[in-house]
């Protein structure tokens, strides 16, 4: 354990792994209460672009981020992004004319790319070796744990006041209090060295890339799919929410479980049953009739995002060195929000739940399939 790694106590951990639960929490506290919260804007015939716009804006200001990063160093940005992120959010419900919403959403989005790509940075800069792998693990189940609880939060705040919800953005200046307490800053010289760097993507650095669009592509189809599908199958809304934490949970048992499968698998394996997880899950999204499938589908999926998500995080650190760290980080937060972009995208493009399911399905397995015949592929620096 290096000095930097002795650096982070327990108050840190807490504190980076709340800045993780951000990511989610961008679009899913508007998720309960969307339909009324879009009328009360004025923007009730497209409400869906509430919940993506966000992933547009990591999308266009990612490589901002980077720079940004570069400049002034993950802490500082870190700061800036999280300063951003509650005011620009909890502003959402003052504009009554829709471009306005729109931008302040898009701008949502930018403040989440620092945000995402700055605390990463961070548990980089932190931790090495084993204890950085379950760093990253802990980081994936805080995301879906998150996610979990914004969503329960949110929904008890919308029955209050259709504009309650905003409010949940002022967490950030909350974890932002607690960085500045609990996160060491880091060195000016890293920043030196970050700022002199030259930036090249690795072939295997590509592929992570992909796989990280995959993964929440497939992920996010089935999050914006399932609550219709289901209620047309006549399952409650209570039910359908029940079902949808159940899949975030085993997200969170297949985040605990990645380090111990990378240790005996390795990376690529792993991927490989990351992928053939997604592929099991979407077939069985489309043929379901009933419960019993229903459960299984949701332990592969769950267990599949928690295979595939922490791990390109930690790949892309491993491979990516300190000097350039930053900047690749920036671009994986990219390829994960253009995964949940492209997922609105595609699910709007195709209304029939089993060419959809079928489309995810071809997609995961043909992933799955490359890996495993790609042997030469190594995701170690």
């Amino acid at each position: 354990m290096d000095k930097n790694s002795r650096q982070a106590n327990r108050l840190t951990d807490i504190t980076l792994l709340a800045v993780s639960s951000l990511t989610i929490m961008v679009g899913c506290i508007l998720l309960p209460g969307l339909p009324l919260i879009a009328t009360q804007l004025g923007i009730s015939s497209d409400p869906g672009w509430l919940i993506t716009m966000p992933s547009l804006g990591v999308i266009l200001f990612g490589p901002a981020a980077g720079k940004l990063m570069q400049k002034v160093g993950a802490y500082n940005a870190l700061c800036v992004g999280l300063a951003l992120y509650g005011l620009i959010g909890m502003a959402g419900f003052l504009f009554k004319d829709s471009l306005f919403i729109h931008v302040d959403r898009l701008l949502l989005g930018a403040a989440t790319a620092v945000v995402m790509a700055s605390g990463t940075a961070l548990i980089a800069h932190f931790y090495q070796g084993q204890e950085r792998l379950q760093m990253i693990a802990k980081q994936g189940m805080s995301i879906e744990v998150g996610g979990v609880i914004f969503l329960a939060v949110a929904g008890l705040l919308t029955a209050q006041a259709w504009f309650w919800p905003f409010y949940l953005y002022a967490i950030a200046w909350l974890i932002l209090v607690m960085v500045v307490l609990y996160v060491p800053a880091m060195t000016g010289l890293e920043k030196t060295q970050i700022d002199t760097a030259e930036v090249r993507v690795s072939r295997e650095q590509r592929w992570v890339l992909a796989l990280a669009l995959i993964s929440m592509l497939i992920f996010f189809i089935t999050t914006i799919t399932l609550p219709v599908q289901l209620h047309q199958s006549g399952v409650s809304e209570i039910t359908a929410g029940f079902y949808l934490a159940f899949i975030s949970f085993m997200a969170v048992i297949g985040a605990f479980f990645m380090p111990k499968i990378v240790e005996r698998l390795q990376e690529r394996s792993t991927l490989i049953a990351a992928y053939s997880l997604y592929g099991i899950a979407q077939i069985l999204f489309a043929f379901t009739n009933s419960w019993f499938t229903l459960i299984l589908a949701a332990i592969a999926m769950g267990m599949g995002f928690g295979l595939s998500i922490p791990l390109v995080n930690h790949i892309t650190i491993e491979l990516s060195d300190s000097s350039i760290r930053n900047t690749q980080l920036a671009y994986l937060s990219m390829a994960i929000f253009s995964g949940q972009f492209l997922s609105s995208v595609l699910a709007e493009m195709i209304d029939d739940h089993l060419t959809l399911y079928l489309c995810t399905t071809f997609l995961a397995f043909i992933t799955a399939i490359t890996l495993i015949a790609m042997r030469g592929l190594r995701f170690r620096a």
